[in-house]
C-alpha cells in the first residue's frame, strides 16, 4: 500500500510532526506486522525521527543545522542559492523505516516522525509505503 500525502510548510526551515498521519494510515491499512517506509521525494527536504515531547528540540536542531550549513557562504556555487537546504536534506536523509508490531509503530517513548523542510515555505508531498510481513 502506497500513500502520497500533501504537506504545506510555512517557514524556510521547519520540522513538521507527521507521526499521527503515518499511524492513522497504518490503522486504516489493517497491517498488524510489517514495516512502514516514510519517504520524501524532494532534494531540499527530508524525513527524520527524533524527540517529539519537547518543542525546543526542533528549535535546537534547526539552529544547529543553520550553524553547520549557513544559508550564505562565499564558496557556494549552486546557482539557485539554496546549497544549505541541499546539505541539510542530505544530513537528515530522504526516508525512515519503522517496524510495525501489533498494528503500531515501534517508536521509542519520546520519538516522532518529522517532515523536515529546508527550503520553504512550499507545498510538498511525502510517501508512506506500508509492507505487511
Amino acid at each position: 500500500m502506497l500513500y502520497t500525502l500533501p504537506i504545506s510548510t510555512s517557514k524556510r526551515d521547519e520540522m513538521r510532526d507527521i507521526t499521527r498521519d503515518v499511524s492513522s494510515l497504518i490503522s486504516q491499512s489493517g497491517v498488524k506486522e510489517g514495516i512502514v517506509v516514510v519517504y520524501c521525494p524532494h532534494t531540499t527536504a527530508g524525513i527524520a525521527i527524533n524527540e517529539n515531547a519537547d518543542p525546543d528540540v526542533k528549535h535546537d536542531v534547526i539552529m544547529r543545522l543553520d550553524e553547520v550549513y549557513p544559508w550564505e557562504h562565499p564558496k557556494y556555487r549552486h546557482m539557485e542559492g539554496n546549497t544549505a537546504s541541499h546539505l541539510k536534506s542530505i544530513t537528515t536523509g530522504p526516508s525512515q523505516t519503522i517496524i510495525i508490531q501489533e498494528g503500531r509503530m515501534l517508536l521509542g517513548r519520546w520519538q516522532g516522525i518529522y517532515f523536515c523542510e529546508f527550503d520553504g515555505p512550499r507545498k510538498r508531498e511525502y510517501m508512506v509505503k506500508i509492507i505487511a510481513g
